[in-house]
């Protein structure tokens, strides 16, 4: 480790996140590109600096800082320069020659001790005077609370935050609750608090522990779509995550329901314990729901004029369940169509959205997701937008969604239809219904055998289940759909029916392999080879799907090995080693996480910014397109929106030549590939297996084991999701 001092000549570049920064060093005459995390330096300040020397490929000789002080200037000339170098608003070059010629070795005394006396000096008031003082107050505070921060081993950006948060109140809240940090600040979950609290010496059955504890359950269920718990699992897993006994708990959740951090709501066989946001969403969230659903008076000769006038324009032939969709969604506030692929929902939408063309309405379309919003413009021909951007979304605070439109800017609009409705979590579906107003007809659509949303909530299913709304299944297949195999056999596998495995199929293929190696040898050949030719597509778009994360056939191992073969290593590519991770120009990314403060731009063919946004989402698919190991960042392209990451937030990324099925919802592409072996029975399921299937466009392989896909036919059983929409629904009236 070597030791370098000297003063901060130039700041290259600094990220205000995360704290990076690239500075010049002027060290006995001899100017040092350094490189590190410096949080709150400015340029004229004198450093003393440990690590060492690296030889960057582009760049050259840089020092690589691992630690650093701030040091006070010690001649004169440094403290000319620091106090010039307008690390302290107000105090330029001229005005820092006079204080220094007349403070001289005193300056810094001076203004910590007698700021007064800056007045002595021609050009600075009294007011000027303190306001220098406290400039320079607040910054030996900030370095003073970085110090004791990183003592209880928190790295420098989370102090900056910790910092920021709390300023000089941080030393009693460490003290007496350390928990709060994983209340407050973005970035600090329980487990980092705890971590904490444990290093100061904060007792594990602290009140202040159990119920973070208890909170941070709750959180993490809503991570596997739970709105809330039953007592007894509520119980047994915050025990788990404390190591603490379930009676040490159960007498907190009272307190908590008193303090309104969590509500307890009592059913005839369970009591069920909600975080307080989640009960209350769900309670708003039935209410819109009840006062959108008005009836309008619609003389039904003229409706069904209508309907078959544009049956004859369009040259289609609606069944008798699609013309009941169309008059709902006519007759009525609120209306959901559900049914399963090639059951004529494009059709039904495209009817809905002439007739209310025809009377002079305006109407907008949306999807969850880029994709479904996309495929949702080539089947309509109308513009659809993703909901996000529908609501105008921007950057919000500390990384929570704002959006434009809202009850106090409502969408101005007629007809709403949104598709995918089986994507929609809680939290979504809150925010748009704020932002419809009374008398807006609001269409749902959606496939509800799919799987729910990832994010918390069953709004689909349960608003079905609730028998409030007018529903409509549709459940013929038509005829052009019955042609393919993939809808045929969807529909069977949903009914749980047997699928013939006979490989007689142009688009529905089973080849059976019995070992692990064996299947990831045909996938990549399938991937790298077969498929791109077969279904006219390249190899980026043929999608392999697997049920789980871990295992032999586990989108962490199978991504490793698709990586290789499909964008191998090769010297004209960067690539950055991220965790267990590597990522590489040209890899297929996966956004892993919604993160709605990420900037996007779409450019021109010469770099040129056309476009901007605010928002990534969890599940958006895109292709690393450039690394850049000097600024730490990574371009990632979305369907042409292109997005900088830092390397601080790679861990937002994973590869995706493998994702979850879970992952896949709502997307549709040319080909997918299912390797299947055994797995566990509550992931195995019919409904997976159904999602898998319905997102090829023209080709499904699946690669395996045949028995076990037979039993996920089989197997009924969803894995259960603990939500209260549908109960807050029957007992909700509108307000």
């Amino acid at each position: 480790m070597e030791i370098l001092k000297g003063y901060v000549e130039h700041i290259v570049y600094q990220n205000s996140e995360n704290g990076y920064t690239v500075l010049n060093l002027v060290s006995e005459e001899e100017e040092i590109t350094c490189v590190g995390i410096f949080h709150g330096v400015g340029e004229g300040e004198t450093l003393e600096l440990s690590g060492e020397y690296t030889d960057h490929p582009s760049y050259g000789r840089q020092f690589k800082m691992v630690s650093f002080q701030v040091k006070p200037p010690e001649d004169l000339l440094s403290m000319e320069r620091y106090l010039g170098s307008g690390a302290i608003k107000g105090i330029g070059a001229a005005l820092a020659a006079r204080i220094v010629r007349k403070f001289k070795q005193d300056t810094f005394r001076i203004i910590e001790e007698e700021p007064e006396r800056l007045a002595e000096v021609k050009g600075i008031s009294q007011r000027k005077a303190m306001e220098i003082a406290e400039q320079a107050e607040g910054k030996r505070e900030q370095r003073q609370a970085m110090i004791f921060l990183q003592q209880y081993g928190i790295s420098q950006s989370l102090a900056a935050k910790i910092y920021q948060t709390y300023g000089s109140e941080l030393y009693g809240i460490l003290k007496e609750n350390p928990y709060r940090l994983a209340d407050d600040i973005r970035g600090v979950g329980f487990r980092i608090a705890d971590e904490l609290a444990f290093r100061i010496g904060i007792h594990t059955d602290s009140d202040f522990r159990i119920r973070s504890g208890i909170l941070y359950t709750l959180m993490q269920a809503s991570q596997d779509g739970h709105t809330c718990l039953p007592r007894q699992l509520l119980s047994q897993k915050a025990s788990e995550l404390l190591k603490l006994e379930p009676q040490y708990i159960e007498k907190h959740y009272m307190d908590l329901a008193i303090d309104k951090k969590v509500v307890i709501k009592d059913t005839a066989d369970v009591e069920y314990i909600y975080a307080s946001s989640y009960y209350y969403m769900e309670m708003n969230t039935a209410a819109m729901l009840k006062r959108l659903d008005i009836s309008y008076d619609v003389p039904q000769a003229e409706m069904e004029n209508r309907i078959s006038s544009i049956e004859k324009s369009s040259k289609i032939e609606l069944d008798e369940l699609q013309v009941q969709a169309v008059k709902e969604a006519v007759c009525n506030g609120l209306a959901v169509i559900t049914g399963g692929p090639g059951t004529g929902k494009t059709t039904t939408i495209n009817t809905i959205i002439r007739y209310f063309e025809l009377e002079g309405m305006d109407i907008f379309l949306a999807a969850p997701t880029g994709r479904a919003a996309k495929r949702m413009s080539e089947t309509t021909g109308f513009e659809a937008r993703t909901i996000h951007r529908m609501l105008e979304l921007n950057g919000g605070m500390d990384g929570n969604a704002g959006f434009e439109r809202n009850e106090e800017n409502p969408l101005e609009t007629d007809v709403i239809i949104v598709d995918e409705m089986s994507m929609v979590d809680l939290s979504l579906m809150h925010a748009m219904l704020k932002a419809v107003a009374a008398g807006t007809r609001l269409i749902l659509v959606g496939d509800v055998n799919q799987l729910p949303s990832v994010g918390a909530g069953s709004v689909l299913k349960d608003m079905i289940d609730s028998g409030q709304f007018h529903i409509v299944r549709l459940t013929r297949i038509f005829r052009q759909a019955a042609q393919s195999d993939i809808i045929v056999n969807a529909h069977k596998i949903n009914r749980g029916e047997e699928v013939p495995l006979d490989n007689k199929s142009m688009d529905f293929f089973f080849l059976k392999r019995f070992d692990a190696n064996v299947i990831i040898s045909v996938v990549i050949q399938l991937v790298q080879q077969k498929l791109p030719k077969f279904v006219d597509a390249k190899p980026f778009d043929i999608q392999v799907l697997t049920p789980m994360r871990k295992g032999l056939l586990g989108v962490e191992r199978l991504n490793n090995i698709l990586q290789q073969y499909l964008n191998p290593k090769d010297e004209e590519k960067s690539e950055k080693e991220h965790g267990d991770l590597v990522f590489r120009e040209g890899d297929k990314v996966m956004q892993i996480k919604n993160n709605y403060q990420l900037e996007w731009e779409i450019r021109s063919k010469y770099g040129l910014v056309i476009e901007k946004g605010m928002g990534v989402f969890n599940g958006d698919l895109g292709i690393v397109r450039s690394i850049n190991t000097y600024q730490e960042t990574m371009t990632v392209e979305f369907e042409e929106r292109m997005v900088d990451y830092s390397f601080k937030q790679l861990d937002e990324l994973e590869l995706a030549y493998a994702i979850t099925i879970h992952k896949s919802q709502g997307s549709e592409y040319p080909a997918v590939v299912i390797p299947l072996l055994n797995g566990p029975r509550m992931l195995m399921n019919r409904n997976l297996l159904y999602t898998a299937v319905t997102r090829a466009k023209k080709c499904v392989t699946l690669v395996g084991n045949d028995v076990a896909f037979g039993q996920m036919i089989e197997n009924a059983s969803e894995q259960k999701r603990y939500t209260g929409l549908k109960e807050r629904l029957q007992e909700t009236v509108a307000f």
